[in-house]
């Protein structure tokens, strides 16, 4: 138990304000199930870890323990009597990959409390009738276990992709079409109408709530599992039909061996969406391509090897351009520690690419930034003399570049810096390489 859930009572001693939340009885009731205390300690614990931006409300993380101390008894006996309102999310727009913007919604601290409990309480219903190819937002599924099956795909024999976009996925789902399918598991009309209260909740947009009549927000827990309920139509069908396929969350692509039966499957798969799910298709961004011309989830196929796509090592030169910046006056040590973060997670997830040609270029385009870096840091002839000095450049060498008034790219690469700033000093403040990070991505142990 950490501190934020304690609290101290009048007469001195520590208060939990789990305590607040009484053990329910074993019953088959779901919103009794939800409002478990191990269940509700579970859902705060998860959301606690992935911390988040305050909703409208503006209650921070830290904030929320108090809060849920004073009043979850409160909470807990309207979410069970079926009077709890939850409270609109807060809009923001964040840039796509390709352009334009994706519409999120931060809910509130405890919005997300209940929402990831529900989550808890559903996905045991759902999730062992989901089908095998879908591999978004799911346990023990990832993106990685989706590249891997397009790649037995095309093993077999499937060289033609029907590279399906649903427009607007999340901002055009049928409430109606979607509480219909989540009423196929769920019985309890309390829980039911809790869902539909979310879904309906509104957005603050400016400072102004309006309505959602359509559409469900991302970045709220319960989101996920909701797309993939509906989309679980559209897996079936395609098993149904015998087609290979893969999706993650509304990314999907099947893969057959003509462009012929490519065609006919895109003008089918259409009408059916439209038809059953009230989705449209995406014209202009759908299509159907050889295997060597697909780009999924930021990767691209050649035969069965894996490349990350270029439109992703563009944005990832991009990222790390900003990071090394050297007018962005960090520090160093917390300029390697944002670096490091991100070159871990961008190698976790893109490391599975096999083109490992323009890696050492990279690794060596880092160092010299950072050098650059370290150079206008130094800011003066007599700092920068003193530094080189310290770190083994000769006297001759250290004045001479030190009082250079050329450019900081330039010094970057002088023998007075190469010989100080070198890449086995650059380690030791911390700097990983990216080759290393490749390799053992790729199961090569260092």
């Amino acid at each position: 138990m950490t501190n934020s859930d304690t609290a101290m009572n009048p007469d001195g001693g520590a208060v939990d304000w789990r305590c607040a939340i009484q053990p329910a009885l074993e019953t088959t009731n779901l919103m009794e199930r939800i409002v478990e205390f191990q269940n509700v300690y579970q859902a705060w614990v998860r959301v606690r870890s992935k911390k988040g931006a305050p909703g409208i409300d503006g209650m921070s993380i830290e904030d929320f323990a108090d809060y849920a101390r004073r009043e979850w008894a409160t909470i807990r006996q309207s979410l069970l009597d079926g009077s709890y309102q939850p409270t609109a999310v807060r809009r923001v727009s964040m840039p796509k990959l390709g352009g334009g913007e994706r519409n999120l919604g931060v809910p509130c601290v405890l919005e997300r409390v209940i929402q990831q409990a529900i989550l808890q309480a559903l996905t045991p219903l759902f999730e062992p009738e989901f089908s095998e190819s879908s591999f978004g937002s799911r346990p023990k599924r990832s993106a990685h276990g989706a590249i891997k099956q397009v790649k037995g795909s095309i093993k077999a024999g499937y060289r033609i992709a029907v590279d399906l976009d649903l427009e607007k996925f999340f901002d055009n789902v049928q409430h109606d079409v979607l509480m219909s399918r989540i009423a196929r598991k769920v019985k309890d009309p309390i829980l039911l109408k809790l869902i539909g209260r979310y879904l309906r909740t509104g957005v603050m947009i400016e400072g102004i709530i309006e309505a959602t009549e359509i559409g469900t927000p991302q970045g709220s827990p319960l989101s996920p599992l909701l797309a993939n309920v509906l989309l679980d139509d559209l897996d079936k069908e395609l098993e149904q039909r015998g087609h290979c396929f893969v999706r993650y969350m509304d990314d999907v692509v099947i893969l057959v061996k003509s462009v012929r039966a490519g065609e006919r499957v895109m003008a089918s798969l259409t009408r059916y969406l439209m038809a059953k799910l009230k989705l449209k298709v995406n014209a202009k961004k759908s299509q159907v391509v050889k295997i060597d011309a697909l780009e999924y989830l930021g990767f691209t196929f050649q035969g069965i090897r894996v490349y990350w796509s270029e439109k992703s090592f563009d944005d990832f030169k991009h990222r790390l351009r900003q990071l090394t910046s050297r007018k962005s006056g960090l520090s160093m040590r917390y300029r390697l520690s944002q670096l490091n973060q991100y070159l871990r997670g961008w190698m976790g997830y893109f490391g599975i690419s096999q083109y490992y040609r323009p890696i050492p270029e990279l690794d060596k385009w880092i160092r010299r930034r950072l050098q650059m870096c370290c150079w206008k840091q130094w800011r003066n002839p007599r700092t920068r003399i003193r530094e080189l000095l310290a770190l083994g450049t000769s006297k001759r060498q250290a004045i001479l570049t030190g009082i250079s008034r050329k450019s900081y790219w330039h010094l970057s690469k002088t023998l007075a810096t190469q010989t100080g700033m070198t890449n086995q000093w650059l380690e030791q403040q911390g700097l990983l390489s990216i080759r290393d990070l490749w390799m053992k991505a790729q199961g090569y142990a260092k």
